[in-house]
């Protein structure tokens, strides 16, 4: 299925699949350190990968955000660039309010960055309210920690899964012979399981508490076979959980058959 990139597409393009499927997929990721052995970019290329991937099975529209993020716990390693909420904040919702004027009416956003969490949530609630759009956010990551969690995969910072969307992505830009094993504060997991709480949490402003490196976890967990599919798998348990979203909200399902 082709991608359909607004980047890539004439203005009457955009106007004509817009007119036949109102939906755009978005990615978020960040630019932040990823240890010595993946490129800063690591968040937004997994972010994008699984993105492209949904539009085109979706058959929409697919909007490009920017490489930047919301990311302070990082910042003070070189080739971390952390945007401030209201500058976060304030590109989503000017995004997203031009779409809406192009006639775009419902919105998914794909997350691979647990610290944009709560501006999206409240982005996306108030353009809702706003206006005639309906929003779905996809925490990519999550869904790839479910995936792989039967096969040893864990969600860390640059460590197996995260190793494996790089790979995806472009694997000269693994360093694999800087691969080793990551040295975690006592603290570590304790402190991961707190963050990460449904129900009473607190917060880590400095990737230090966790590792005093700035990384954790196992890259050599991944594979060039297990990245062979990353994007698609990860894509596809997405698509398949919208389903039960948009029938639960009530939306029509949009249908690749429909765009010509």
């Amino acid at each position: 299925m082709a991608l359909h990139s607004i980047m890539d597409m004439p203005s009457l393009d955009v106007g004509r699949l817009v007119n036949r499927m109102p939906v755009a997929v978005i990615p978020f990721g960040s630019v932040e350190q990823h240890g010595p052995h993946l490129p800063c970019g690591t968040d937004t290329f997994a972010s994008e990968l699984v993105a492209k991937q949904l539009a085109r099975a979706l058959g929409c529209l697919y909007v490009p955000f920017s490489p930047y993020g919301i990311t302070p716990p990082h910042v003070g390693f070189p080739g971390t660039i952390s945007l401030s909420r209201s500058t976060f904040e304030g590109l989503v919702r000017d995004i997203c309010t031009q779409l809406i004027t192009t006639g775009v009416r419902l919105f998914v956003l794909v997350n691979w960055h647990e610290a944009h969490i709560p501006s999206l949530n409240a982005i996306c609630t108030d353009l809702q309210f706003e206006h005639d759009a309906m929003f779905i956010v996809a925490h990519a990551q999550f869904v790839a920690q479910r995936i792989y969690a039967p096969h040893n995969g864990k969600l860390t910072h640059a460590g197996g899964i995260e190793t494996l969307a790089v790979m995806a992505h472009d694997p000269s830009l693994v360093h694999a012979d800087r691969f080793e094993v990551s040295k975690r504060t006592e603290q570590a997991e304790a402190l991961d399981a707190m963050r990460r709480s449904y129900e009473v949490y607190g917060f880590i402003t400095d990737v230090r508490k966790l590792s005093e490196a700035g990384w954790y976890g196992d890259p050599a967990w991944a594979t060039q076979e297990r990245a062979k599919e990353f994007d698609r798998t990860v894509a596809a348990d997405i698509a398949e959980r919208l389903e039960g979203v948009w029938k639960i909200l009530g939306i029509e399902p949009p249908r690749n058959e429909t765009v010509a």
